[in-house]
Formats: structure tokens, C-alpha cells, sequence
């Protein structure tokens, strides 16, 4: 099935060469590419994309379009994915991105657009209800979490600890319950209160689980040497 794609950037070199380069993937095609949130409003309601492909800043204030147009698109068009193109590594974007569920977005920075093959991973991932952070950015907010005194996860008890750092690794409830001989009711208890201990409890099931990762791997990661 083909992935159908509307793609925003103010820059005419950035718009240009992503097209070119998505036009030889067979299962990924540029239904329209747009200068600002206008045009891309209208791309969007002609032809019905399944990925909106989207620079941060955009005319016509060139502060946080994509976020808002993402933020926009979850009542909208709940079921067209996001993929947010940024040239910042700042973590507090991908987190506002996200700050209403995971699911069908993904934050990339524009040093990866070369990367094709990454590049279409994070389209396929979003059409499919996925989300993708940046690795960039996780190691920001590692960093910065990192500089932190007292990291939540300290609070877990030994069990939660070794739940925690199965979700972390991406294993579904059952799977978690299966690689610690335990029972899914008890696997869901155990998360439940992570959950709650790592003040998560407000957030949706799929973003919950992308913070909750973060969280840990920020825990898990020593300082930035000379900090």
C-alpha cells in the first residue's frame, strides 16, 4: 500500500530535494509539497494524506508552525500521521510534540533528511500508528536529566525496576510478563505504579510508555564528563 504524503518547508532547496529523493521509494509518494501553514491546510484537506511531513518554523511566524499544525491535526484529522522536521536538537520540542500521545508522530532533525533510509523509516513508523524521536535528541534530555540530583526511578521498587527496563526495550505486556515469569494482571499492576511514581499517570497509554522510557534511560546514563 502506498503511503500518501504532503510535505511543508519553506525553503524551496529543502522541499525540492525531499521529493527527489522520496520519488524512489515505491511505497512512499509527495502528493503536494507547500511554502507555509496555509498551503499546507489546503493540501491537507484536498487530498487526505496519510503522513504530513512538516518543517518546525514556518511562515508566517517561523516559531513552532509544525508543533501547532501537529497539535491541530490530532482533532481534525486524528488518523494522518506527523513527521516534524527540525534543525533543533532541543529536547523540549520533541516533548511538546508529543506532550498528547505518541502514537503517529515522529521528530527528526534535518541532518537526517539525507538519510533516506531514515527518512522513510520514520514516514512508515508514523502511518502505522508509531512514533520516532531522534536519537539526538534523547541524548540531549539524558544530559539534561542526567545533571538532575534525584531521578525518579529511585523510587521504584527492585521488581518495578526490572519491569521499567523492559518496556524500555520496547516489549509489550505480555512479552514482559513472559520474560519475568509473571502474570500480565501483575505486570499491569507493576506498571500502573510506575506509572503513578514517575507522575505519568495523566498521560495516554502509548506516550506514557515513550516517557517512561526516557525517564529511564536518563537514570541509567551517567553526566556529561566535566559536569
Amino acid at each position: 500500500m502506498t503511503i500518501r504524503v504532503v510535505l511543508a518547508d519553506d525553503s524551496y532547496i529543502v522541499r525540492e530535494g525531499i521529493r527527489e529523493l522520496v520519488r524512489s521509494l515505491e511505497d512512499i509518494d509527495v502528493l503536494a509539497a507547500c511554502a507555509d501553514v496555509e498551503t499546507l491546510n489546503e493540501a491537507i484537506e484536498l487530498h487526505r494524506p496519510d503522513v504530513v511531513l512538516t518543517d518546525i518554523r514556518m511562515p508566517p511566524t517561523n516559531t513552532d508552525e509544525g508543533i501547532r499544525m501537529a497539535e491541530t491535526l490530532r482533532s481534525t484529522h486524528p488518523e494522518v500521521g506527523v513527521v516534524v522536521l527540525s534543525q533543533y536538537a532541543d529536547a523540549e520540542y520533541a516533548l511538546a510534540l508529543l506532550d498528547r500521545g505518541a502514537g503517529g508522530r515522529a521528530y527528526l532533525l534535518k541532518e537526517r533528511v539525507t538519510d533516506l533510509e531514515q527518512l522513510a523509516n520514520a514516514i512508515r513508523e508514523v502511518a502505522r500508528g508509531g512514533s520516532v524521536i531522534d536519537s539526538k535528541v534523547v541524548e540531549n534530555l539524558i544530559a539534561s536529566r542526567a545533571r538532575q540530583a534525584h531521578s525518579p526511578v529511585s523510587d521504584l521498587t527492585p521488581r518495578e525496576g526490572e519491569v521499567l527496563a523492559q518496556v524500555a526495550q520496547g516489549r509489550n505486556n505480555a512479552a514482559i510478563a513472559k520474560q519475568l515469569h509473571l502474570t500480565e494482571r501483575a505486570v499491569e499492576k507493576h506498571i500502573n505504579s510506575i506509572f503513578s511514581k514517575l507522575g505519568l499517570t495523566e498521560e495516554e497509554a502509548v506516550h506514557r510508555r515513550v516517557r517512561a522510557t526516557l525517564i529511564y534511560l536518563t537514570a541509567k546514563s551517567p553526566p556529561p564528563a566535566g559536569r
